[in-house]
């Protein structure tokens, strides 16, 4: 598995690098960015894994997420994949909206036509990045922690609670906790998934605790400035279904913040000092 170097730049005395790779599970290039902070030589580093929100690509936690300081200071690898396929051949929403097709792959492996064929996300940051990364990166496996916001929120919480053994810590900003049952999941979930609702459960973070699924513990930061709180993002849902569950929950309501990357950069540095704990030893 080969990979190409799109930009490298020096930075806290890392490397902050863009890679484009010919992805197997998506049949599409894929465009990725790894942040690999100072370090002795031969040393294996913990790595946390950021699934971004609708819309994004790698770039925008890159450009605006303030992670590198941190994970500097930390000794974290910080990798961000993008968050569905790209390309000429790729099919997206018939009506060009933003909350399905390209930018919108929801992390999942779509079942139904045309999207099949490309939309393979969970295949892809669940296995094929993961060991790519690991063949060109010096992280250490058995230290992984993964993150993200909104539509990526979704996406990581439920890597997390299906690969419980492989990632010690899980947290996300302003995350969708229950696309069965808010407009921006019942669209994607509908036309990658089709309309049997049974086949979203495994993909819905509420609905997977509901039915059994456990992790170690979550950390959640959503803005109650946020315009998406109420119909989109529901974190009463996850509040009840975490306290029920017995899955420790730190969930955080910040007055005044939104759901933009002002407020992702402002709590980035307490999420990340949060999983180097959680990723000690």
């Amino acid at each position: 598995m080969t990979i190409q170097t799109v930009s490298t730049n020096k930075s806290y005395g890392g490397v902050q690098g863009v890679y484009r790779h010919a992805s197997q599970a998506t049949g599409t290039d894929m465009v990725f960015s790894v942040y690999v902070p100072p370090h002795a030589d031969g040393a294996k580093l913990p790595v946390v894994w950021y699934l971004s929100g609708l819309t994004c690509t790698h770039a925008n936690v890159t450009e605006k997420g303030e992670f590198r300081k941190a994970c500097a200071e930390l000794g974290l690898i910080f990798v961000a994949p993008d968050t569905s396929p790209r390309g000429p051949d790729v099919p997206g929403d018939p009506n060009n909206a933003y909350d399905f097709g390209l930018g919108a792959g929801f992390y999942v492996d779509a079942t139904q036509e045309p999207f099949a064929r490309n939309y393979r996300m969970w295949s892809y940051v669940t296995d094929e990045l993961p060991k790519l990364v690991a063949g060109h990166f010096p992280v250490d496996a058995k230290r992984q922690s993964i993150m993200g916001h909104s539509m990526g929120g979704h996406g990581a919480l439920t890597v997390a609670l299906r690969n419980p053994h492989r990632y010690r810590a899980a947290s996300a900003f302003a995350p969708i906790v229950a696309p069965s049952v808010v407009p921006w999941g019942i669209k994607a979930l509908t036309g990658y998934l089709g309309p049997n609702k049974d086949a979203w459960r495994s993909h819905d973070t509420v609905a997977l605790i509901e039915d059994g699924a456990k992790f170690s513990s979550f950390l959640v930061d959503v803005g109650e400035a946020d315009n998406f709180l109420k119909e989109q993002l529901k974190p009463e849902l996850l509040e009840t279904a975490c306290s029920k569950a017995g899955i420790p929950l730190t969930l955080r309501r910040q007055p005044g913040y939104d759901h933009s990357y002002y407020f992702i950069s402002t709590f980035m540095g307490d999420h990340l000092h949060w999983h180097a704990e959680k990723l000690k030893g």
